[in-house]
């Protein structure tokens, strides 16, 4: 639906990172093309990369966020019901994930951190899938070669190197893909992060590093732990930035396009700053009250990456019954495919624990498998023995 090469017209293929603006645009002003009150704004820099997004591409946006939004929102109630051990939210960041997503390709790769369920559902992921690991039914819950995205990292910042060495690996064969980190602001302050702009910077490897600067770092202030812009740092490091308005879906595709583009051309990363903010818990652990001042979220709040979509198309007339009963209908029955795929979803058994493991024969495995094989019949009838077990 919509490619990173569309509307490259008067931009460089290095892009944008060696001029007075992108050193502006690094600073405290947010490249912004939608205003929270909805109003699209002029961006002669940015412009010619969002100028094939038509009204109907308009429309598909902001159904993705709606729809986000409700798996965001239904599996929040799963895990209040015991479905699901844990849920990351990430209630606030849709315009940040949608609109880097849809600029990718197919044959991108990318790496996303636990949050990243967003960019996860574009890239083809199917509902139930991507709540597998937090329900404990398996350590990943897709291949990562059929949706070219990587499993989502819990260790914050490991994801970075890992896709700066993919993107190292696509320059070796000399293809044009790009490689895409998505991590947090928190993450910015881990070694694993600082290594990979230096391998990424050294080798300009074809990987755009985006980051979601959420402000909080768990329960951390981002102006904690960077008393600079975050985007600021990867000056340090050698590699171009740009700093955006993270809850507007086209300034945020736009930078996307320019990022990609600039990699696939041989310009080597770049660091985007998405500034958004993350309107939920850091997860359904958190108790985000006991560390936030009410009156921030507010006013973040204000700022709504959906609201702001949708008071643009109701400037443009676009916003019609038919468009809002259609979004509703589809958030409604990918809600109802994650419910029940959550619910009637199979248990793993004993020795799946073995599978996938190591992708060729693995003798030390195999022994282990076979042993652990060998105790489990040594209870008899598995199902009695859980019987057995459960009754104790």
């Amino acid at each position: 639906m919509f490619t990173d090469d569309a509307g490259k017209g008067g931009i460089a293929a290095g892009g944008p990172g060696n001029s007075a603006e992108s050193n502006r645009r690094s600073g405290g002003d947010l490249v912004q093309l939608i205003t929270p009150k909805g109003e699209r704004v002029s961006h002669p820099e940015f412009d010619p990369w969002v100028q094939d997004v038509n009204d109907e591409q308009l429309g598909a946006l902001y159904e993705d966020m709606v729809v986000i939004r409700r798996i965001d929102a239904e599996a929040t109630a799963l895990q209040r019901q015991g479905e699901l051990a844990l849920w990351p939210p990430l209630l606030g960041q849709e315009a940040a994930q949608i609109g880097s997503a849809r600029a990718l390709r197919d044959d991108d790769f990318v790496f996303p951190s636990y949050r990243d369920n967003g960019v996860a559902y574009c890239r083809g992921v199917q509902p139930e899938s991507i709540v597998k690991a937090w329900r404990g039914n398996a350590l990943a819950g897709w291949d990562p070669f059929t949706v070219n995205v990587a499993t989502q990292q819990i260790i914050i910042g490991s994801q970075t190197l890992h896709a700066t060495g993919y993107a190292m690996g696509i320059q070796n064969d000399g293809a044009d893909s790009v490689a895409v980190a998505y991590f947090g602001d928190g993450a910015t302050s881990e070694g694993d992060v600082s290594e990979a702009l230096v391998f990424a910077a050294s080798f300009q490897a074809p990987v755009v590093f985006f980051c979601q600067n959420n402000h909080w770092a768990i329960s951390e202030p981002v102006r904690l732990q960077s008393h600079i812009q975050i985007a600021d740092r990867a000056a340090g490091f050698g590699i171009p930035s740009m700093r955006v308005d993270g809850n507007d879906v086209l300034a945020v595709m736009a930078a996307t396009r320019i990022a990609t583009n600039r990699a696939r051309h041989g310009g080597g990363p770049t660091f985007i700053e998405a500034v958004t903010y993350r309107m939920g818990p850091h997860t359904t652990a958190d108790d985000p009250t006991r560390y936030r001042d009410a009156n921030e979220l507010e006013d973040w709040a204000a700022k709504d990456p959906i609201a702001r979509l949708k008071s643009l198309l109701e400037r443009k007339g676009l916003l019609t019954e038919e468009l809002e009963t259609a979004v509703a209908a589809k958030a409604d029955a990918v809600a109802k495919a994650l419910r029940a795929g959550t619910i009637n979803m199979p248990e793993p058994q004993p020795l799946d624990v073995f599978k996938h493991v190591y992708s060729t024969p693995h003798a030390p495995l195999d022994r282990q498998q076979d042993h652990y094989s060998r105790y489990l019949a040594s209870f008899g009838d598995p199902a009695e023995a859980a019987s057995e077990e459960g009754a104790r």
